[in-house]
């Protein structure tokens, strides 16, 4: 038993286990995590629905998008911005490796006749020839990405994008890490039966790297037949890291704001957002 409980609270090192597959593709997690996306009022796996509209009708705006736009959405979930993308006759992409999330999206696509291209796919391992005026990536999940991982998607987005297209994503601050206490906290059916239709006891231990500027919410969660473990990684930036690493990949940051509304930037905030493109001199 001690043996046990050391695993539960041992410290891993910093992006040594990636583990959104347990998260995003379970059949009961992922139908769980469809009903927090679906969720109009709160900002959970999604943004609440009147941010997203918001958000929506601010892209459209900063980046002159129109019938003959293409935009990529990576992480896409059950569609909620390429769906209102889509509504205004842009064509989209929409990337993800949930298929509970895809296959609510494809209803929604087919019932409204949209042109949204849904690709089941782990986005990291990712190809097409297709080029995009627009790519987005939307609630911080960049973040949950390790430095390895950031580098082979930036490289990505430099090939996928057109001549003169931007790159917007939205990233978590040095300001919330500071904020972030370590913890550990142990509740039966931890958050209230997410992880498992059956009873479970849940660990959550959130350990803080200090050199990386690395979260890590690490979930144990133990059923009477098995025992899972996922690793909620969260990068943190300030804007000068972030410019830092899109220009070692040739990609430039041309604009910091507070968020994906065009809201003015905030040190004081827990998140902000970039607008990249691509730099022709690297």
């Amino acid at each position: 038993m001690f043996d046990k409980l050391f695993k539960i609270n041992n410290r891993p090192e910093v992006f040594s286990e990636y583990t959104a597959r347990e998260l995003w593709t379970d059949p009961y997690r992922s139908e769980r995590m469809l009903e927090y996306h679906l969720n109009e009022r709160i900002d959970a796996a999604s943004r609440d629905y009147s941010f997203i509209d918001r958000s929506v009708e601010w892209i459209m705006s900063r980046f002159g998008l129109t019938a003959k736009s293409k935009v990529i959405d990576f992480g896409c979930g059950p569609g909620l911005y390429a769906e209102r993308l889509a509504h205004a006759g842009i064509e989209v992409t929409g990337i993800d490796f949930s298929a509970t999330s895809l296959r609510y999206a494809r209803e929604k696509a087919s019932e409204e006749n949209l042109n949204i291209d849904y690709i089941e796919a782990d986005y990291l391992n990712y190809e097409t020839d297709s080029r995009f005026d627009l790519i987005i990536m939307i609630m911080c999940d960049y973040c949950a990405l390790s430095p390895k991982q950031r580098t082979l998607l930036l490289k990505k987005f430099r090939r996928f994008l057109s001549d003169g297209g931007s790159i917007l994503l939205d990233l978590y601050s040095l300001h919330m890490f500071n904020e972030r206490k370590e913890s550990a906290t142990y509740e039966l059916n931890l958050l209230n039966g997410f992880w498992s239709p059956d009873e479970y006891f849940g660990f959550l231990n959130t350990y803080k790297y200090e050199d990386e500027s690395v979260l890590l919410d690490k979930y144990t969660i133990v059923e009477r037949n098995r025992t899972i473990q996922v690793f909620n990684w969260l990068q943190c930036f300030e804007p000068s890291g972030v410019e830092s690493e899109f220009a070692d990949c040739g990609l430039r940051v041309v604009e910091i704001l507070g968020d994906v509304v065009g809201k003015e930037y905030d040190p004081e905030a827990n998140e902000f957002a970039i607008v990249a493109r691509y730099d022709a001199g690297k």
